[in-house]
């Protein structure tokens, strides 16, 4: 199995190899990313409600404490939204938006690289085909036409494919790695909003509980 491998990765050329490293920053770039994403991934709403009953009774610090030993973006959007209202910050929304700009290219970083991998690699593997087909023209151009049989003739044109097909190979695969972290990416940030909102929500509403006159 390897010493065919090996044999096909020859004979496909240096094209090849280049569309095989390809393949290995996508596979790298694609398992870190998805073990970013199940480190971080945490139950938001009950975060949230977790944080209301410790600030009902005014626990900021416990509330920070508790942010900080939750993995995940939105927890530390909820943290600078809780930091921002203890200091007073007249304006809490734009707080919470640095926070969301300052975590949103972590979540994102990297993901690029699959998509321009994916489009690339079908590039790559055609220009391995041209390349081979000349290799093939030049072979048949240089040998008489009757030492060159169409057998032979048929293996180098076949060879000359191989890189077309694993430009493919890998490029399929990059597009569905490629759309499944963005999808991954997207659920975070609408987990990110909805936090926010809620927690905002909540101090306007703590805020108008407190300066309600006493009867």
């Amino acid at each position: 199995m390897t010493s065919a491998f090996l044999q096909l990765m020859r004979d496909g050329g240096p094209v090849l190899w280049i569309i095989g490293i390809c393949a290995l920053v996508a596979m790298f770039i694609f398992f870190k990313k998805t073990f970013q994403f199940h480190r971080e991934e945490v139950n938001v709403r009950e975060l949230v409600r977790g944080l209301e009953n410790v600030l009902r009774r005014n626990g900021f610090v416990e509330a920070i404490s508790l942010c900080d030993n939750t993995p995940g973006p939105a927890a530390r959007v909820l943290s600078s939204a809780i930091l921002a209202y203890e200091r007073k910050d007249e304006d809490l929304k734009q707080a919470i938006d640095d926070a969301c700009l300052e975590e949103l290219p972590k979540l994102e970083k990297n993901i690029d690289i699959l998509s321009t991998i994916g489009f690339i690699s079908p590039l790559l593997g055609l220009l391995g085909t041209v390349l081979g087909m000349m290799e093939t023209f030049q072979t048949v151009n240089v040998t008489s036409s009757m030492a060159l049989s169409s057998t032979e003739l048929a293996g180098t044109i076949r060879m000359a494919l191989v890189t077309t097909a694993g430009g493919l190979a890998v490029a399929i695969p990059c597009y569905v790695a490629y759309n499944y972290l963005v999808s991954r990416v997207n659920a975070i940030s609408l987990d990110m909003e909805k936090a926010a909102s809620e927690i905002v929500y909540f101090f306007n509403q703590k805020d108008k509980n407190e300066n309600q006159p006493e009867k």
